[in-house]
């Protein structure tokens, strides 16, 4: 076995209950839930109790997931499987900052609070959504997206590209797609994220890192950045930079995805609710090793197997 890489979803994958054996089995997990509890009180019955429609809220959505996420990188390293690297899908970049030590738990949890209310409020200002392009050329989609003013926003796999913008522009190209028969997955999201609609929280959320002391450092491990594809700088205004700009610029998973491979890493485990992250490495890296972790079961299934094949 080669490197280890913890890959931290992001939303989409929420869903009522997630996280709680986990939180069951860990005193380090309960430790950081209790604390969310007074940042943000009512967090944990949301995650454990809560209706889907309330945790879809893209303000309790991101603190939520986060400590799902986090929670499986928690579980991971108690049995001493540590990554060599990480990387996250747009606000599962804030649990990899965590994993990295750039931030501490606590301050990457309030941190994405923050980035939630930011993300939401812009949200409010313009009706966007996003949707899920299946095996379409890239410059093609580009050039039909550039025709409709939405943006191709969310580089995943090869074969899947995520386009938003308003409402409206994202139902013409919807049906510009229709007609040349190119299929598409509409996404259960609360705005058009990644774009420059976004602009605003990005710049919210510079300011927060700016004025208040997040106390960052440089990340212990290879941490590969959403808008760049590659690891982070060592430098704070830089990864304050890069942190806040992710907000309103394109996801580039798949290329991330590629670099961390060409830099060694051969294992992908996908630490929190879904599979959505796994399936982006099975068309990105052929040949690596997959696992994920969300639960009990599937945590004992891949330290057994990690441990064993070392």
């Amino acid at each position: 076995m080669g490197k280890i890489a913890f890959l931290c979803p992001g939303q989409g994958s929420q869903y009522p209950g997630m996280a709680e054996e986990l939180y069951q089995d860990s005193q380090k997990v309960q430790e950081l839930f209790d604390t969310a509890e007074e940042i943000k009180p009512g967090i944990k019955n949301l995650i454990f109790n809560g209706d889907k429609q309330t945790l879809q809220e893209t303000k309790n959505t991101q603190p939520a997931l986060f400590l799902a996420d986090y929670a499986s990188c928690a579980a991971l390293l108690e049995q001493k499987i540590v990554p060599d690297a990480v990387a996250g899908f747009s606000l599962g970049e804030i649990v990899a900052l965590a994993v990295a030590k750039v931030l501490s738990p606590e301050k990457s949890f309030q941190l994405v609070c923050k980035r939630g209310l930011l993300m939401q409020e812009a949200a409010k200002k313009v009706s966007g959504s996003m949707v899920a392009v299946l095996k379409m050329d890239p410059n093609e989609l580009e050039k039909i997206c550039e025709k409709t003013q939405t943006f191709p926003v969310n580089y995943n796999c090869p074969g899947q590209i995520v386009v938003s913008g308003e409402q409206e522009k994202i139902e013409k190209l919807k049906e510009e797609l229709q007609r040349m028969k190119i299929r598409t997955i509409s996404l259960p999201v609360g705005g058009a994220f990644h774009t420059p609609y976004m602009k605003e929280a990005g710049e919210g959320l510079l300011k927060e890192l700016q004025e208040k002391d997040y106390e960052m450092k440089p990340a212990a491990i290879p941490l590969y950045g959403n808008k760049t594809a590659k690891p982070y700088p060592k430098d704070r205004e830089e990864m304050e930079k890069l942190l806040s700009g992710q907000v309103y610029n394109s996801v580039k998973f798949e290329q991330t995805l590629k670099n961390m491979a060409e830099d060694g890493i051969d294992t992908f485990i996908e630490c929190g609710p879904g599979t959505t992250l796994a399936g982006f490495v099975k068309r990105s890296v052929p040949g690596a090793k997959i696992y994920n972790v969300s639960n009990r079961e599937s945590l004992q299934t891949v330290v057994k197997e990690l441990k064993e094949s070392c």
